[in-house]
């Protein structure tokens, strides 16, 4: 049997037994340093991350992670010397542009792209927006809601201001995102944050939490706010949605910041580490970055 000269995994997925070299990619420690925040966070998968992923990371010839918040706290996780792990970032898909369709549903809205799992705060994400005094502005957040946020937003009154799209394609997204008034990223902890980069890069003003990797990601293209203080969260909604010239700066400076975010520069730096060559077209699929 032939043995490769080295096993690389675009994630954590590890082979039982391997003699070759190993790289592998670890985005984040979220399940680990928050095991409520995934769903599948059992104690088997916190078993997995220090039984078999910080071992492997310890004997890999390089992990790879998608930012240098992430890289730190995985130096810290491992005790790893600082060329160890690599941050070769992340990209987002070309679809992400200001060019194309608008998603119009005849209001305003605040938008907000991801899941529900505890670390992404939507619950002080509602009950900021429940503070906001705007009669016409809606909260549309993809996917469905759970059911504890179902009672949080009949709680809070705020039935008819919140809508919830379902799951969505990248096509859709881009529409969503370029006719938001403002995409709010309230998470408690990220190891990248990607609908931030996407948001800029589809031309809309941004608010994210000022915690982990956020800042580090979106520079200085953003509104910041403390996720644990829902009324901080409330001051900066307000701030963005009621200043339009403060919205024009922020989407010339998302333009410029979501540009440093590409896939082929990720596969150059991945290739580096590989040491083998890379051209243009090998970092351009998003879809398996995603997955």
């Amino acid at each position: 049997m032939h043995q490769p000269d080295l096993f690389f995994s675009p994630g954590f997925s590890l082979p039982a037994i391997s003699s070759s070299p190993l790289v592998f990619t670890i985005h984040d420690l979220i399940c680990v340093e928050l095991p409520g925040a995934c769903r599948s966070s059992t104690f088997a998968r916190k078993l997995y991350f220090q039984t078999i992923v910080r071992p492997a990371a310890r004997k890999a010839y390089r992990v790879l992670t998608v930012s240098e918040y992430s890289r730190l706290e995985l130096l810290k996780w491992t005790d790893l010397h600082d060329d160890a792990i690599v941050n070769v970032g992340n990209g987002i898909d070309p679809v992400f542009t200001p060019i194309g369709a608008r998603y119009d549903p005849g209001f305003e809205y605040v938008l907000y792209v991801g899941n529900f799992k505890p670390h992404k705060n939507v619950d002080r994400l509602l009950a900021a927006f429940a503070q906001l005094d705007y009669p016409g502005l809606r909260l549309l957040l993809t996917g469905y809601p759970t059911p504890q946020l179902r009672a949080t937003v009949q709680a809070l009154g705020l039935e008819r201001w919140v809508k919830w799209m379902g799951c969505v394609d990248d096509p859709f997204l881009a529409e969503l995102y370029r006719g938001a008034l403002l995409l709010v990223q309230p998470s408690l902890m990220e190891g990248f944050g990607l609908p931030p980069v996407e948001g800029m890069a589809c031309g809309t003003p941004i608010a994210v939490s000022r915690a982990t990797s956020l800042p580090e990601i979106v520079g200085d293209a953003a509104v910041f706010f403390d996720p644990l203080d829902i009324s901080d969260i409330r001051r900066a909604i307000d701030k963005t949605v009621s200043d339009a010239d403060l919205r024009r700066r922020m989407i010339a400076a998302g333009f410029i910041r979501a540009s440093l975010f590409r896939w082929e520069d990720v596969a150059r730096k991945v290739a580096k580490v590989l040491g083998v060559p890379c051209s243009a077209e090998a970092g351009a699929t998003s879809a398996a970055c995603r997955a």
